[in-house]
Parts: C-alpha cells; sequence; structure tokens
C-alpha cells in the first residue's frame, strides 16, 4: 500500500462520509428541522463516525501486510 493509496483511500472514506451522512440528515430529519439544516447536520456528524473507523482500518491492512 502506497502513501497515495491510502490518501485516496481517506479522500473517498470522507466523500463518502459526507454523502451518507447527508442523506441520513434528510432521512430522518428533514420533517423536523427542514431539508437544508438536516442535510447540513447530517454531513457533518456523518464523518466523525466513519473516518476514525476507516483510520482504524487502514492501519490495521497495513500492519497485516
Amino acid at each position: 500500500m502506497t502513501a497515495l493509496n491510502l490518501v485516496g483511500m481517506i479522500v473517498l472514506a470522507l466523500v463518502l462520509a459526507l454523502a451518507a451522512g447527508a442523506a441520513s440528515g434528510l432521512k430522518i430529519g428533514a420533517e423536523a428541522l427542514g431539508s437544508g439544516l438536516a442535510a447540513l447536520m447530517g454531513a457533518f456528524f456523518g464523518p466523525t463516525a466513519a473516518l476514525p473507523a476507516v483510520l482504524v482500518g487502514l492501519l490495521v491492512l497495513y500492519f497485516v501486510r
């Protein structure tokens, strides 16, 4: 695993976490908060859960190889 692969995977994980968080925020809170605020909050809180898990997973993959 090269450094470029590692950075690419982290960036991809960040983009997917932002999109998934925004979609989840829309599904859960659009009625109560409005669609704009729900998507913004979802995009903010989505990566806070996903990125640490991705970093730990990539760290494990790096040391297992």
